[in-house]
């Protein structure tokens, strides 16, 4: 077994306190480590949904992160239909060839 994944178990075996006292060392040698604090802090995250005891609040970055992820998001675009209108009702351009577009809006939604 790979040793991160071993820290990992130690960590929430101990954070579960059902860690067996002979590998406690380890793990305590682990939580000295930020790899290993943000796994305890999960751990006890995940233990707290669970239970029902979360308190619902967000990290002091996540608006920025998500912010930042949606911003690299590629952007999605509805393609034009075969009437000669685009989604948004304007026209195709002169000479756009439509032999591939949909006949209708409903053949994007329902093929």
């Amino acid at each position: 077994m790979d040793t991160q994944k071993r820290l990992h178990e130690n960590i929430s075996a101990l954070a579960d306190g059902e860690l067996p006292h002979s590998e406690r060392e380890l793990a305590f040698a682990a939580l000295d480590t930020a790899e290993g604090q943000a796994a305890w802090r999960a751990y006890h995250l995940t233990g707290d949904v669970l239970r029902d005891e979360a308190d619902g609040t967000l990290s002091a970055g996540f608006n920025a992160a998500l912010a930042a992820r949606l911003a690299a998001e590629p952007a999605h675009e509805v393609p034009p239909f075969a009437d000669g209108a685009a989604a948004d009702g304007s026209p195709l351009a002169p000479g756009a060839p439509t032999d591939k577009l949909p006949e209708s809006r409903a053949d994007v939604i329902l093929p």
